[in-house]
């Protein structure tokens, strides 16, 4: 999990919450809004473990998005460990920081949002086609869709 900062037309901030599964790559989630609490992220976790089960760790950095005492409760209920990245070591979690790159290069940067609604609506489509449409070499020319149902992994949508 990472954030990506952006703004809208007018000035106005935009973070978008980035959760990648670092096996199949799919984009889990994209959850966009003005500021993202803890509260937030724990509500985008359960969704995503909802669907798919909780994971045995998430990669996080030391965001107070991260640390909040929400995550850190809702980690501990469901067994999941917190593996916080070293201060100043983007590296320690180089995919989704890879992964952040791509969506800023290719939609962000592409996208001119009026809304929160608009940008909301525009990455969601960006995520999908990112899951559906895009094959991989690391996942042997697979889509991370397609690669997480050969794998038996409950579809990430």
């Amino acid at each position: 999990m990472d954030f990506v900062s952006d703004a809208l037309f007018d000035g106005r901030r935009l973070r978008a919450l980035t959760v990648v599964d670092a096996y199949t790559r799919e984009a889990l989630t994209i959850e966009v809004d003005q500021g993202i609490k803890g509260e937030q992220v724990v509500e985008a976790v359960t969704k995503i473990a909802t669907r798919r089960g909780a994971p045995q760790a998430i990669r996080v950095d030391n965001g107070p998005e991260f640390i909040s005492k929400a995550l850190d409760r809702w980690a501990y209920e469901n067994g999941v460990t917190l593996d916080f990245s070293r201060p100043g070591k983007p590296t320690d979690n180089a995919f989704v920081e890879s992964f952040n790159g791509r969506f800023r290069d290719e939609c962000l940067n592409a996208h001119w949002f009026l809304s929160l609604a608009d940008a909301r609506g525009k990455i969601e489509a960006w995520r999908r086609h990112y899951n559906e449409s895009r094959p991989h070499t690391s996942l042997g020319w697979l889509t991370p869709a397609e690669f997480a149902s050969s794998a038996g992994v409950n579809p990430g949508r």
